[in-house]
């Protein structure tokens, strides 16, 4: 039997957490799983599991080789689809993470047409608003929204990007005297709090240099959608995306403020570990991500 057998179904039971669980997924029997990392044992001279008839852990060696083993099977199966990148047959799995802002908008729509044109892979998309950990979560790709800090993932960048301050005319009419930044701390002001910022809006001064005005008003919510339909119905001003703002801004439903004075433009990336073979299916992802945002206009055209 030779080791790789050995070390997947070892890596098998140790993420399904039992021999019972991980027999059941695989389609394997528990004892066959059981001597194949009982083998496994005995050519490293080490013992990897504490097993009871009720509870089941991994010794010191046991965390130490899971670790190691599971980023060289990875680092195996993304070469064989490195090899396999000749073939146009993508196959598998990629899971993405996706802030919610994202996959609700209208740009959410290029994962739905990414998935219409490669049926043979299968996109496991979780949105959340937080900063995934991409390894320790299992996740092949993230898209993040941001001014990308240094990390140690790959980045590849989508599209520009642009916090918009925006109010509805009709609010506009009843506030009259907004006309720099600083107003605004006088205004009823909507709040994204998935935001970085909170409610401490950031603007370029007239020397250049960045000032923050901290609002207030009758709403805060986690959702720059909700935000901006409030910001249609007159409550307030709000900081939202550009790519939620685009709809209602063509329309005249609500208007753009202070234009010269929005901080520099940040961008949308696909992020994802720095690894020596990228996937075939996740390379696939990410460059169809960017040709579509190339060619969708109706969010790049400014």
């Amino acid at each position: 039997m030779d080791t790789l057998t050995r070390i997947r179904a070892f890596i098998d039971v140790v993420e399904a957490e039992g021999f019972s669980a991980a027999a059941r997924k695989n389609g394997r029997s528990k004892a066959l799983l059981s001597k194949y990392v009982r083998e496994l044992e005995d050519d490293l001279g080490a013992l990897l599991l504490n097993r009871t008839t009720r509870q089941f852990s991994l010794t010191e060696a046991g965390h130490t080789y899971y670790r190691t083993a599971s980023d060289i099977l990875k680092e195996i199966d993304n070469l064989a689809d490195l090899v396999r990148e000749t073939s146009r047959d993508l196959k598998g799995t990629v899971r993405v993470s996706a802030p919610r802002t994202f996959t609700d908008a209208d740009i959410g729509q290029s994962m739905v047409d990414f998935a219409m044109e490669n049926p043979e892979i299968k996109l496991e998309i979780t949105s959340d608003d937080r900063f995934v950990d991409l390894v320790e979560e299992g996740f092949d790709v993230a898209i993040r929204i941001t001014q990308l800090a240094d990390s140690g993932l790959i980045a590849r960048k989508l599209a520009p990007f642009q916090a918009f301050v925006c109010a509805s005319p009709d609010f506009l009419k009843r506030y009259p005297n907004l006309k720099e930044p600083a107003d605004l701390a006088n205004v009823p002001c909507i709040a994204d709090t998935n935001a970085r910022t909170l409610n401490n809006w950031h603007f370029k001064n007239k020397n250049g240099g960045i000032e923050t005005i901290t609002v207030k008003g009758p709403i805060e919510v986690n959702s720059p959608l909700a935000a901006i339909k409030a910001t249609k119905a007159g409550l307030g001003v709000s900081m939202v995306p550009d790519f939620v703002v685009w709809p209602m801004l063509k329309k005249g439903e609500i208007v753009t403020l202070f234009e010269d004075r929005w901080p520099d433009e940040a961008a949308i990336y696909a992020v994802y570990p720095h690894r020596r073979y990228l996937p075939a299916k996740v390379r696939a992802f990410v460059d169809y991500l960017a040709a579509w945002f190339k060619q969708y206009h109706g969010y790049c055209d400014r």
